[in-house]
């Protein structure tokens, strides 16, 4: 039976149970917790280095207000670059390849920004759909681009991670199924071939990162228009 590339993202079941539930629990079991002694070990200190500094950077353009969301932004970002690492194992499932699971992450925290910028300031959260200055003949029709430009929004977030991601992981297997049949035909070309693969792997890597970086970074500035 010959199997498709797209099968390695499918959601696979053991005993009619989703191992989804199971591959997104698995990643915060890598991360230690600080303990309750006065000085903390060295991969406790880096990694509250690291989340200081990303929350830092990520909420300098912000409010006060906006800060609230700092625990909900920054544990967003260490599970969706979990997710995404742990993807890049060798017989492992990446549940952000799943455009179901993005969307249930994009869709809620966009409508909360959006219901929080109608709720305290609406006025200024109503006059995004109309930039200044705009002629009086060109009113409906920039108030109808920019009202579908928001409700796009969500759209955009899941299904840029999604094909960002699905792209690599899908590249990199036809790559390796590449190597594999031009070992025993052509053994130069195969070496060749298998650098490359190193390469696309370690950018695959880098894109893991970037892309959980950029879900973030774009809520966060669609929080910033709306606090």
């Amino acid at each position: 039976m010959a199997l498709s590339f797209f099968d390695q993202f499918m959601s696979p079941t053991y005993m009619f149970i989703p191992l989804i539930i199971v591959a997104l629990v698995i990643p915060w079991l890598f991360y230690p917790n600080p303990s309750t002694r006065w000085t903390n070990n060295r991969l406790v200190t880096l990694q509250s280095w690291f989340i200081n500094r990303f929350t830092q950077q990520l909420l300098l353009p912000l409010n006060v207000e906006g800060h609230k969301w700092a625990a909900l932004f920054t544990s967003l970002m260490i599970f969706l670059i979990s997710l995404n690492m742990c993807g890049l194992l060798p017989y492992t499932f990446t549940p952000t390849t799943q455009l179901s699971l993005n969307m249930g992450l994009a869709m809620p925290l966009w409508l909360a920004t959006v219901i929080i910028g109608m709720r305290n300031q609406p006025t200024h959260a109503l006059g995004h759909l109309l930039p200044e200055g705009t002629p009086t003949l060109l009113i409906p029709i920039l108030i109808i681009i920019e009202t579908i430009s928001l409700f796009i929004r969500p759209l955009a977030l899941g299904v840029r991670l999604t094909a960002n991601l699905t792209a690599g992981h899908l590249l990199i297997q036809l790559i390796a199924t590449a190597v594999f049949v031009l070992m025993q035909i052509m053994p130069a070309v195969a070496i060749l071939t298998a650098i490359l693969l190193v390469l696309l792997t370690l950018l695959e890597v880098a894109v893991a990162a970037i892309q959980a970086y950029v879900f973030v970074l774009l809520l966060s500035l669609y929080l910033q228009e709306n606090v």
